[in-house]
């Protein structure tokens, strides 16, 4: 895959640092290490959760992902069915310890990162911009998941999980604000938040940054590289111009396919 690259000039406005997601948005194309393993939890208690349903709440912390789903009145109703009564919070905690091993098992196997990626990172670091990052991962999954992408050359100067801070998740900001404080950037307004996700673009605006939405290599679509490069060029059209509308509705300031695509969307931001 060939990535265009604006030239290595200095950046004309003092953009300090980008916070990225990690599945979806650096490694593992469509987000599929999450959305499978929330179906094959949930099945494991004789519950069937669709991948699209699954796929709703991407972005949340994975407990409060559990969470929505068992508010789901699909999914609420097949659990009053199968236990006799509507599920709680030790429901939520039973889920949460089941999934747990199983991500922790599966995230490797979604390592790949996403084409164009590395040469993203490499790009913004000669630019002297940081790179920051959150997820809504657990600790333990991203002790996993990111020597392995280390190894294909995707880091990150500072990483949030979805379960370190006391303050809560996304939608909310803390993330990306512990980000900022972490990495010692004087201005909000000079961070780019790159997410896949809805609450992800959200996290980014409540923290008063520019957001910018992946619509194809992510959550919005949810296909395989090599799924999406099989579809007919108007069909990928559209679920371009789907995935671009709910991530502007979201709150995104620019929406582009994937990472590999993001420098030019830099450079103008620099230049506003």
């Amino acid at each position: 895959m060939s990535i265009a690259l604006p030239p290595d000039l200095p950046v004309p406005h003092p953009i300090q640092a980008v916070i990225f997601d990690w599945a979806g948005t650096l490694v593992d194309f469509g987000s599929l290490a999450p959305t499978q393993i929330f179906v094959d939890a949930f099945a494991s208690f004789g519950i069937d959760v669709g991948l699209d349903q699954a796929r709703g709440p991407m972005g949340l912390s994975k407990r409060d992902h559990i969470r929505t789903l068992l508010d789901h009145p699909g999914i609420r109703a097949q659990w009053r069915e199968r236990f006799g009564q509507p599920p709680g919070e030790p429901d939520v905690d039973a889920i949460y310890r089941r999934f747990m091993p199983m991500q922790i098992d599966k995230v490797g196997d979604y390592s790949a990162p996403i084409p164009g990626a590395g040469e993203t990172l490499a790009w913004l670091r000669r630019q002297g911009i940081r790179i920051g990052s959150c997820s809504g991962y657990p600790r333990e999954v991203l002790d996993v998941l990111l020597p392995i992408a280390a190894g294909h050359g995707i880091a990150a100067d500072h990483v949030v999980a979805g379960d370190e801070l006391s303050a809560g998740g996304r939608p909310g900001p803390y993330m990306a604000l512990a980000n900022v404080l972490a990495l010692g950037i004087g201005d909000v307004r000079a961070c780019i938040k790159v997410d896949d996700t809805l609450p992800g673009i959200q996290e980014g605006r409540n923290a008063g940054m520019w957001c910018v939405g992946l619509a194809l290599s992510g959550n919005e679509t949810g296909l395989t590289l090599d799924e999406l490069s099989a579809l007919p060029a108007e069909r990928v059209a559209a679920l371009r111009q789907a995935a671009g509308q709910r991530l502007r509705a979201a709150g995104a300031h620019y929406v582009i396919d994937s990472v590999a695509d993001l420098p030019p969307v830099v450079a103008k931001i620099a230049g506003q």
